[in-house]
């Protein structure tokens, strides 16, 4: 039997692609409705109702980046106390918590950075989501997914030539994860180390060649070591 595997934020954009694709985990989407992550008592509630022995975590505040800085309580709401409740509950009921976060916890200057590497969000997001990772990490029964990717095809119109990243889709992590989740610690996810160009490129052909420049205030290199994913799929 299969062990259940609750998953947060059940309506959103990577659980959409996830309930489509999935072939091998056993899943159950929640809605905010269902599993108000800033609710203990609705937590309490769907943990009692289901019974999962997993929470994968997808809840929380992403797009736009800008809403981040407008709206900081927001933001904090639920990125780190929705998180950290989650935590709580998945404590007290002896359940694995996978917590997805984002590359954008390092400096994005010198790029190749390891999951040891020091750490310095680059914008509120990025705060919100380390936040989010500190009570994770209280947490040893935990894995945190340091993720950078998007959806498919790619959505804009324009990419950046000379900044690098490790873009990949949802739909490829959807393939990793019956990989990856019965590890513990935290574990830096995403694809091949290039351009947002050429990266654009392989969905969209007519996507135009822009320059990022100090007026777009963002961090050039933001590609990280996949060195320990590649190791644990090797193993496979």
């Amino acid at each position: 039997m299969k062990k259940l595997i609750l998953v947060t934020g059940g309506n959103g954009r990577f659980a959409r692609v996830l309930k489509e694709k999935n072939k091998d985990l056993n899943l159950y989407f929640a809605s905010k409705k269902e599993c108000n992550i800033l609710k203990l008592t609705s937590l309490e509630k769907i943990i009692k109702k289901i019974k999962p022995q997993i929470i994968l975590h997808c809840a929380g505040l992403s797009r736009p980046m800008s809403v981040h800085k407008k709206d900081i309580s927001k933001s904090i709401d639920l990125n780190i106390i929705g998180t950290a409740n989650l935590v709580k509950i998945a404590k007290k009921k002896n359940l694995k918590l996978i917590y997805f976060s984002t590359g954008y916890v390092y400096a994005g200057t010198k790029g190749n950075y390891s999951e040891d590497s020091p750490l310095k969000p680059v914008n509120n997001y990025a705060l919100s989501k380390l936040g989010g990772e500190c009570a994770v990490q209280m947490y040893k029964n935990s894995l945190i997914l340091r993720i950078t990717m998007t959806e498919k095809p790619f959505l804009h119109k324009k990419a950046f030539s000379n900044l690098k990243t490790n873009f990949f889709f949802h739909e490829d992590l959807v393939k990793l994860l019956p990989q990856i989740i019965k590890h513990k610690g935290i574990i830096n996810i995403g694809g091949k180390s290039q351009s947002v160009y050429s990266f654009a490129r392989l969905t969209n052909k007519k996507v135009k060649k822009i320059m990022a420049s100090k007026n777009n205030k963002l961090p050039l290199n933001q590609t990280m070591n996949l060195s320990k994913l590649k190791g644990i799929l090797k193993k496979k």
